[in-house]
């Protein structure tokens, strides 16, 4: 039996941050699920899900997660981190720069005060084609977030690459129709299946160094 853990997620109101949320919350080694917000929502297991509300706009943002991460880590239980921070569809009508702040601001530094704290695995949504150099804005920004990711030196981070989402209500249906016909990696998967993909990493791969990253395949198969 794994290890009994807790988690602290940003982005868990979200369309793939509900689902991991609920996956972990299936989690039998699962204590609770810390969910940093921004604003107050209805907690469906009070007992193992806790909401805390904080302006990620703060000057003193990373200060308070990290005083967080430290008090949740007075339990004595094991603590990782997630962030399913992402905009989704609206990211076009988003500006470089707003994006930015949002992706790689406040998810950098969510990720800092944590690692502060000694929190050793973090879990990180991004997307397939993530590529800091690309001409495509969405994908340039994907790439500098997870760079910024890696240069907090967590001893373990999974990086988590789905293709098009199905089950989000984000897609179209179209999309996801379309996705039937593309394959491999920028393929269709089911948000279910990335939910459980964040579940077993943070139960089953802890204990492991170095960085993993997570395609459609390997998500589906959890290895």
């Amino acid at each position: 039996m794994s290890p009994q853990f807790r988690v602290i997620v940003i982005g868990g109101t979200g369309q793939v941050g509900s689902a991991v949320v609920q996956a972990l919350l299936a989690e039998p080694a699962c204590r609770e699920v810390v969910m940093v917000s921004r604003k107050p929502a209805l907690i469906a297991d009070p007992a193992r899900l806790r909401i805390v509300v904080m302006d990620t706009g703060a000057a003193d943002f990373e200060m308070r997660v990290a005083d967080l991460a430290r008090e949740v880590a007075t339990t004595g239980d094991r603590v990782s981190a997630v962030s399913c921070v992402g905009v989704g569809s609206g990211s076009r009508q988003w500006t470089e720069a707003r994006l930015r702040q949002l992706e790689v601001g406040v998810v950098g530094a969510f990720a800092r005060g944590v690692r502060q704290a000694g929190v050793a695995q973090f879990c990180l949504l991004s997307a397939v084609g993530a590529d800091a150099g690309s001409r495509i804005k969405y994908a340039r920004i994907m790439g500098l977030k997870e760079a910024a990711i890696q240069a907090v030196n967590f001893p373990r981070v999974a990086i988590f690459h789905p293709g098009i989402i199905v089950g989000n209500a984000h897609t179209p249906p179209w999309v996801a129709w379309l996705g039937k016909l593309v394959p491999g990696p920028w393929g269709n998967i089911e948000q279910r299946d990335i939910g459980r993909a964040f579940a077993a990493e943070i139960a089953e791969r802890a204990a492991q160094t170095g960085a993993a990253f997570y395609n459609n395949q390997r998500m589906r198969n959890r290895p």
